[in-house]
């Protein structure tokens, strides 16, 4: 009997026409996934107006005093829209050269997910992990949702890379997702169907 395959650290890739305009033109990095259901969150989508200056203010990560001390790089740090589900809950996608035990979850090819108040103080002290992506919110299917949804051609299927996961051209990542498994964005119907 063959085991399932399950996606964890794999990229899907919104197709036109899905009808859910919340996952309009989304690249979604899988986190976990299994008989259970899956997780991941949103790359490429930015909060409105939203930054990790905002977050140090509105959670306290740091005396106000301290924020001053802030290279414009990390206060700048866009925050992403991670997906629907618990949208006020912070989530940081990251290298593995930060790691807790208990709080990070490991995924693949060097990223892990983690959703501690430290890991924002560390990014904020600068020692944090080398590669960081900021979300609020995440997406989730229960069992079979997301099996069923790639049967009827919802998403695309790509290998994760440093710059889809971690790159600061969120606007471009789609389509360099689509290009990177050789389809011409330009090329794509927003009618599905099987050959």
């Amino acid at each position: 009997m063959m085991s399932p395959k399950f996606l964890d650290g794999q990229i899907l890739i919104a197709m036109p026409g899905m009808g859910d305009p919340r996952f309009d033109k989304s690249l979604i990095f899988l986190c976990a996934h299994s008989e259970s259901g899956a997780m991941g969150i949103m790359v490429n989508k930015t909060a409105p107006m939203m930054f990790f200056s905002d977050l140090i203010d509105q959670l306290k990560i740091i005396p106000s005093g301290e924020m001053r001390e802030l290279s414009a790089s990390v206060l700048n740090m866009p925050i992403l829209f991670g997906g629907p589900v618990e949208q006020f809950r912070g989530f940081v996608l990251h290298s593995t050269d930060y790691f807790t035990q208990n709080t990070s979850l490991p995924i693949n090819n060097g990223v892990a997910l983690t959703a501690t108040i430290e890991i924002l103080q560390a990014i904020a002290r600068g020692d944090g992990p080398a590669k960081v992506t900021l979300a609020l919110g995440y997406s989730g299917w229960v069992a079979g949702q997301l099996e069923n949804e790639l049967q009827h051609n919802g998403w695309l299927l790509c290998e994760a890379d440093d710059d889809l996961l971690f790159g600061v051209d969120n606007n471009g990542k789609y389509g360099r997702a689509l290009r990177k498994i050789g389809v011409d964005p330009l090329m794509l119907s927003s009618q599905s169907g099987h050959a």
